[in-house]
């Protein structure tokens, strides 16, 4: 039986770099505590806060790694691929449209949980490259999240800010998402989907496969519908979204402990995510502490004009890639005048559209690159970095442009 040393050597040797930077973010985070530059008290009311998300990415991850063990993602990629009939320009568009329509209307993290894997599925199904349907997923659950208070965190904080009930946000937001949808197809066929980067003119139609257990198909596939029912019933803080998330993941698991208890193993955990997002709300707060607030204000300014909408859409964006879009978008609020409400906006939209340069930008993106990971998918860092940085600058850009043109 190997030793306890050689087993930590196997598991620090199977990290990759994405891993080590949470684990680093998590350690930067526990000296913080331990030096007193974060105070124990707000480290506990910070780490207070994100208990409900935490339960909220452990329960969905654990919901969709059963749901893809029990062949519900392959069987709606079958579908998806024989409705494109093997033609590469109706399988974008209608990827596009399927992203879009669960992003407005669930909110950008359903994307990332439930979409990914029916997009690696329907790779792996039809026999094609795996990346452009991944990019797909992971752009267009950061871009397409403008309309609707409910496609994004941030857009429920905004639309508070702001006074805008639904109806009049989707009115204010409707020209601008228009606007980066356009500007993400754009660059997703330029980067990712014309012929030299697909690599073939079409693909093949997969054979659709029996179902393995219809019981455990049935039980997951009722789990998801569950879970995304509670979406649409109005559930959208983190407390219930982890409450919904827990029941729906207990269904799947009850299920496979009566069908497959072998599929219960520890991979399950996704201990990465919360490892780097309890480590972030450490190290942001410190941030906030010694002179984050100051900068984000200097940094933004106080012009409700172009200049000024332009300023606090790129500062969003940056500061997006370098922490996370929600703190981002939080350390901005608080930067920006109250009557100030065109550049409240710009702020969201960069912080909604800016975070796809770095894999930590959004939540979103976090948990794309473990679906990612999970399903052995490489990403190219300096492909993803380059591309990310060429739509977050002109999204943000464009849809800036369309924000105060339909004002």
């Amino acid at each position: 039986m190997p030793s306890p040393l050689a087993l930590l050597r196997h598991a620090a040797r199977s990290l990759g770099v994405l891993d080590w930077v949470r684990i680093v973010v998590l350690a930067l985070g526990l000296v913080f505590v331990a030096t007193g530059l974060l105070p124990a008290e707000t480290a506990r009311s910070s780490v207070g806060r994100i208990a409900p998300l935490l339960l909220f990415l452990f329960s969905v991850i654990v919901l969709a790694e059963l749901t893809k063990e029990a062949g519900v993602f392959d069987a709606i990629a079958q579908r998806m691929a024989r409705v494109g009939r093997g033609n590469y320009a109706a399988l974008f568009l209608l990827c596009v449209a399927f992203a879009s329509v669960i992003t407005v209307f669930l909110n950008l993290d359903t994307t990332a949980v439930l979409l990914t894997p029916v997009m690696l599925a329907l790779a792996a199904r039809a026999r094609i490259a795996a990346l452009p349907l991944a990019m797909t997923t992971v752009w267009l659950a950061n871009t397409a999240s403008l309309l609707l208070p409910v496609s994004n965190l941030t857009n429920l904080l905004a639309a508070e800010r702001v006074a805008l009930e639904t109806p009049a946000f989707a009115a204010r937001m409707w020209f601008p998402q228009v606007t980066v949808l356009a500007v993400t197809m754009a660059l997703l066929w330029v980067f990712y989907w014309r012929r030299s980067m697909r690599g073939a003119d079409s693909y093949d139609l997969p054979e659709v496969a029996p179902v393995r257990d219809r019981v455990l198909f049935s039980a997951t596939g009722i789990a998801c519908l569950l879970f995304i029912a509670a979406i649409l019933a109005g559930v959208h803080t983190g407390i219930q979204l982890g409450v919904a998330a827990t029941a729906a993941a207990a269904v799947a698991v009850g299920a496979f402990v009566v069908r497959d208890r072998s599929a219960l193993r520890p991979a399950l955990i996704p201990w990465q995510l919360m490892v780097f997002v309890t480590g972030l709300f450490l190290v942001v707060p410190t941030l906030e502490r010694y002179g984050l607030d100051e900068a984000m204000r200097s940094l933004v300014g106080g012009d409700d004009g172009v200049v000024g909408a332009l300023r606090a859409a790129f500062a969003g964006a940056g500061l997006s890639n370098v922490l996370n879009n929600l703190p981002a978008y939080v350390a901005g609020e608080s930067a920006v005048p109250a009557s100030n409400k065109d550049q409240l906006l710009s702020l969201l939209i960069g912080t909604n559209v800016g975070p796809v340069i770095t894999p930590w930008g959004s939540l979103a993106t976090l948990l794309w690159f473990e679906w990612c990971r999970r399903w052995d998918v490489r990403v190219p860092m300096r492909k993803f970095v380059l591309t990310g940085t060429v739509l977050a600058v002109l999204g943000c850009a464009a849809t800036v442009g369309a924000l105060l043109a339909a004002g």
